[in-house]
């Protein structure tokens, strides 16, 4: 099939790349043609395991291309991806008129009997609304709107696009349903057919579950910390219930960040507004999971009391590890916090080339070790795999103090299992703690 995938951020070129390995030939556009030029070379604009290679692959290929021209992109194209990574802001509301007018500016150049096919997150009915609007500029020409809730993992994006445990496709025909299937076979067959705005309301609901399986946790976690409890030994307590099960997404650690569960709890809420109908759940799980951000605050100053004039080392700033994006990380928030308090913040990151600007005031290390010399405590913000090769001896040789802040025991097995150190996590209350099941 001929695909037109638009926006190339995350999302699109995943997308992009992934349809022509499965033998699609694929034209990929976004606004920002400095975008659109480096994918040309094969450079993502974010990093991501294995991305780089499959889009030279595509490139070499001739099945996959790039153009500033949305015109070239979406003539000839028998689906037009939707693959726009949504906006969101400080508050997490998303800006859904910025994806809704670029692919309104599609219309114009989509071709007879094409399928619009949305994987942005968008709120439920977003896509009525997108068929109203080509009802005015059709001009004749017949085209379906169909829904893919996008499943991407940052640091896994290429496995779990090609290989998804299922799909979820929402569309409006038969004949839609017969197209589509052309094109996600080569990825699975197990594919869950419902409407449209079922699967809109699917990617909600699932986002809306796993945050409040992580606020749900959390609570449990806080509480296991003034009582004694251990947050794991409940959490494998929980997970033994037949009812819950081993898979549920039950693990104490650090608030949901990024911007993508919150995104759908912030659109439950307003849809609940729109609507009138209360939304209390969904204004518990907001409202809990803001408190939570700021456990490793909290656990800092009643460890070290007083911190100007106290050094931190911090590992890692990225949101996840596997990739250098940085926006909505809770390690940047963090480090900007601890220079607020006259700290000497010590960063390290493997992914990124350089701090950002509100951090200019940190020292970046270019070691592990480097950045841990001197310092009073140690917080453990992204779980790059190399930070469980520093050795427990090697902490104790540079650092000044003996505290890992760690929320999800990331180094429970390494460091901080050595009694040389007070591990701080998530659901303890600072005492020697059972370690963390990946």
């Amino acid at each position: 099939m001929n695909v037109a995938v638009l926006g190339l951020w995350h999302l699109g070129p995943v997308t992009a790349a992934c349809a022509a390995a499965a033998g699609h030939t694929v034209i990929g556009w976004d606004p920002d043609a400095d975008t659109v030029n480096a994918l040309a070379e094969a450079r993502s604009p974010v990093a991501e395991p294995g991305l780089p290679e499959l889009l030279a692959e595509g490139i070499a290929s001739w099945r996959l291309r790039f153009s500033p021209d949305l015109r070239e992109a979406v003539a000839d194209a028998d689906v037009v991806w939707v693959a726009f990574d949504t906006p969101v802001d400080d508050e997490d509301r998303a800006d859904v008129d910025w994806v809704v007018n670029h692919v309104r500016a599609a219309f114009p150049h989509v071709k007879d009997g094409a399928i619009v096919l949305s994987s942005s997150q968008l709120p439920v009915g977003t896509l009525a609304r997108l068929e109203q609007d080509w009802a005015g500029v059709a001009a004749g020409r017949r085209v379906s709107f169909a829904c893919l809730p996008e499943n991407l993992r940052l640091g896994r994006a290429i496995d779990t696009f090609a290989k998804p445990e299922r799909i979820v496709l929402g569309v409006r025909s038969d004949d839609d349903r017969a197209r589509l299937l052309a094109l996600v076979a080569p990825f699975t067959d197990r594919i869950e057919w419902m409407s449209v705005e079922s699967a809109e309301m699917t990617k909600h609901a699932i986002n809306a579950v796993l945050a409040t399986s992580v606020t749900f946790i959390n609570e449990i976690a806080a509480l296991c910390e003034q009582t004694g409890a251990d947050a794991k030994e409940v959490e494998r307590g929980l997970k033994s219930e037949k009812r819950i099960g081993p898979h549920a997404y039950l693990g104490p650690g650090a608030a949901f960040a990024g911007g993508t569960l919150a995104r759908d709890v912030v659109f439950l809420r307003a849809l609940g507004q729109s609507v009138g109908r209360l939304t209390p759940l969904m204004d518990g799980v907001e409202t809990s999971n803001r408190e939570h951000r700021d456990w490793a605050r909290r656990r800092i100053e009643s460890r070290l009391g007083p911190l100007a004039g106290r050094t931190i080392a911090v590992w890692g700033l990225t949101y996840k590890p596997g990739t250098d994006t940085l926006r909505r990380s809770t390690a940047v928030e963090l480090c900007r916090w601890l220079l607020e308090q006259g700290v000497h913040v010590r960063v390290h990151d493997p992914a990124v080339k350089g701090l950002p600007d509100e951090l200019s005031g940190a020292t970046r290390a270019f070691t592990p070790e480097e950045a841990a010399t001197g310092a009073d405590a140690l917080v453990v913000a992204t779980e790059w795999p190399a930070y469980r090769e520093v050795s427990a001896d090697a902490l104790v040789q540079v650092m000044a103090g003996r505290v890992i802040v760690d929320a999800n025991r990331f180094l429970a097995s390494t460091a901080g299992a050595d009694p040389r150190f007070t591990m701080l996590s998530v659901g303890v209350a600072g005492r020697r703690i059972s370690g963390r099941r990946d």
